[in-house]
């Protein structure tokens, strides 16, 4: 029993002072004033006056390819939900069916397994190549046939196995979430279905219709010339808003990642081990970074600061956005990042209810999973977070962790410390 919290009520945008909650297993049993509720004589009480209660935040965009020290990080930063958008099959399912189990500590996982992509797709490790609309459609129907939970699709894929990609998984019940492909634009790929846009793939394409200019490939073959951003402020407001108006329109969500390149800047230091927070990175994954980044630069800064005043343009048109950082890339860890993007929105300007929205109840909407997280309520899933301060004021403030409760599970102070230690121990190992 959590004894006279604030409870974090994200969808309204507000704290409802002197709460208490029972939590009974992973579930939350009962929401209310003290002295309303029926609390079993032997509860354990745990005091909450001047804290305040939250749910649990979500990553919602990473590669789960560490799961050893991925977990305790995650947890120890309040982080109970990551929605994975790519790993091969083999090696996904078999951690995100422990996660559920609860025989691999973490948060829940929902998972894309393997993404697709044209050929030759840029990531095989992680890729299906697909070429014809026969062949996306097949791809899809295997990947709901393994159990995936979305479809993840990637930059090399022609329009028409696009097309066709997204209109089998929506007849499968499935979303789709991935880089806008350079072969078609992003209001068409809005239009046609694409339920997630990763990143700020597409985004090049509408600042160069509006600015009349010719898009070329500029990172990492991925069809988006950044340079683009230069130019923001030429662009017309009203046709901008006319273009992210009608992207609200088609209800496509956007996960934009900034933190990804802001992390960018520092590739060649991640690389060689030489950045802040590195004594949380594995070998595994330090040997990643060396190798799917080898040779790539460091971005510049105008990446991600540019990209970042245009999040708050899709705030601003009512575009649903959600927190991700595409952990596994050089500079990104695991919890860490995730107060580093909401701290990234809200100096963009986006309002703090909305960046905590981004991080908790439109992801858990997305993966539809609202019924039993993004929020605090009686009968959800006792995944929550109890910090000292208001996130709602300062959104900086979920990152002032007390105490985290995973699918019921209590992780006090000390237990949280503890956690980060072995995170360092594994990594060094």
């Amino acid at each position: 029993m959590i004894e006279d919290a604030a409870i974090i009520d994200v969808a309204a945008g507000l704290a409802v002072t002197a709460q208490t909650v029972v939590v009974c297993g992973d579930r939350i049993e009962r929401v209310g004033a003290a002295q309303d509720l029926r609390v079993p004589a032997d509860a354990t009480v745990i005091e909450g006056r001047g804290l305040f209660l939250m749910p649990g935040l979500c990553d919602a965009h990473a590669h789960y390819i560490d799961p050893q020290t991925f977990g305790p990080l995650y947890v120890a930063n309040g982080v109970t939900l990551v929605r994975d958008t790519a790993m091969a099959h083999e090696l996904i399912l078999p951690i995100r069916d422990n996660l559920d189990r609860g025989t691999l500590l973490g948060p829940e996982l929902r998972t894309a397994g393997t993404m697709l992509d044209g050929s030759p797709p840029l990531i095989p490790t992680i890729s299906t190549a697909v070429t014809t609309p026969e062949e996306g459609r097949d791809a899809v129907r295997r990947q709901a046939a393994a159990g995936t939970d979305f479809i993840k699709v990637y930059s090399r894929l022609d329009a028409d196995v696009f097309l066709a990609i997204v209109d089998e998984a929506h007849k499968l019940g499935l979303k789709v979430a991935g880089h806008v492909p350079a072969s078609i634009t992003i209001e068409a790929a809005a239009a046609a279905g694409l339920d997630s846009a990763e990143h700020f793939f597409g985004f090049d394409k509408l600042v160069g219709r509006l600015l009349s200019a010719p898009v070329k490939p500029y990172y990492a073959g991925m069809g988006t010339d950044v340079g683009h951003f230069l130019r923001l402020g030429e662009l017309d407001p009203a046709s901008l808003r006319d273009a992210l108006d009608g992207l609200r329109a088609s209800g496509i969500t956007v996960c934009p990642t900034v933190v990804t390149f802001k992390a960018g800047m520092q590739t060649r230091a991640c690389q060689s081990g030489t950045f802040a927070g590195s004594e949380y990175v594995s070998q595994a994954l330090l040997t990643t970074w060396r190798t799917l980044w080898a040779g790539q630069s460091d971005l510049p800064g105008f990446v991600w600061q540019t990209w970042a005043g245009l999040v708050a343009e899709l705030y601003k048109a009512g575009i649903p956005l959600m927190v991700g950082t595409d952990l596994s890339v050089p500079g990104i860890l695991p919890g860490f990042s995730v107060h580093d993007e909401m701290a990234i929105w809200q100096d963009a300007g986006i309002p703090a209810p909305d960046v905590l929205r981004g991080a908790t109840l439109v992801p858990a909407r997305w993966l539809g999973l609202d019924g039993r997280l993004g929020t605090i309520a009686e009968g959800k899933t006792a995944s929550m977070v109890l910090v000292r301060g208001n996130p709602l004021d300062d959104v900086r403030n979920a990152n002032k962790i007390e105490a985290v409760f995973l699918r019921g599970q209590y992780f006090d102070r000390t237990a949280l410390d503890r956690l980060l230690d072995e995170a360092r121990d594994l990594a060094r190992r």
